[in-house]
């Protein structure tokens, strides 16, 4: 029987989660407390970081490398298990469509880029912010935001008239002016983007953790994830409808 590729998850997401959880587990059951707010304070993105007039003369630990590298680091760390689990509930899905488009290296980087674009978006409404911003949910919602732009083709994975295989996943793109004019695109841009706003500016629980939700981060990774996504969708090439063996060319990439 014909798998379903909802069910076959690429192993660069497998891998993903692992290494979430595993820095979770580290950081929980291996590490004391102080231990933990130290990688905190190194790993985690801190606003403050950037403001020398809030921590004069670079008193965080990292220096200049962790004013570079809490850029994407904060988005492996998590606020508790539950935190993790609501993340990857959301990765699963978006994670998986991504990863089968993309391929492993192209995924990785624009889970890099995306988390990168919602600690700026972060950066630069909340300057001189001393809490720590933590978690996936900025590349999370750049995910959300790529699928939207082939999920709902014609053939595509959310599409009724998909054909249940891998070739769902590589449906030819909607253009970045043609998200304005699909309506299913529009609801869902609409719901999504008043999701966060209730839930950030509303301080309501959507991770399961009493903390308050970094939602401009959210707001940062999914523009970047919808404006970002043809620099990392290279089309394959399409084989040629009559097979010609002296082509030497019809390799494919």
């Amino acid at each position: 029987m014909k798998r379903e590729p909802l069910f076959n998850i690429p192993p660069v997401i497998i891998a993903v989660l692992a290494v979430l959880a595993l820095v979770h587990a580290v950081r929980t059951l291996l590490l004391s407390d102080d231990q933990n707010i130290e990688v905190l304070l190194e790993f985690a993105f801190i606003p403050a970081r950037y403001d020398a007039s809030v921590v004069p003369g670079g008193a965080l630990p990292g220096g200049f490398g962790a004013e570079v590298w809490t850029f994407v680091t904060y988005s492996l760390l998590h606020a508790d298990w539950m935190h993790f689990g609501v993340n990857s509930v959301w990765l699963l899905p978006f994670g998986s469509a991504l990863a089968r488009r993309f391929g492993t290296l192209r995924f990785l980087a624009f889970f890099a880029v995306t988390a990168a674009a919602g600690a700026a978006m972060h950066l630069a409404t909340n300057a001189g912010s001393p809490y720590p911003v933590i978690g996936a949910s900025a590349s999370i919602s750049g995910m959300m935001a790529a699928a939207m732009r082939f999920a709902f083709q014609r053939g595509g994975p959310l599409n009724m008239m998909r054909s249940g295989d891998e070739q769902d996943y590589r449906v030819p793109a909607i253009p970045l002016l043609g998200v304005l004019r699909d309506a299913r695109v529009l609801i869902f841009l609409a719901v999504w983007f008043a999701i966060n706003l209730l839930f950030g500016l509303g301080s309501l629980p959507i991770t399961g953790s009493e903390q308050p939700v970094a939602w401009q981060a959210h707001i940062g990774g999914f523009l970047a994830g919808l404006l970002l996504f043809s620099w990392f969708d290279v089309p394959e090439s399409t084989p040629p409808t009559q097979p010609h063996y002296d082509d030497l060319d019809a390799t494919r990439h």
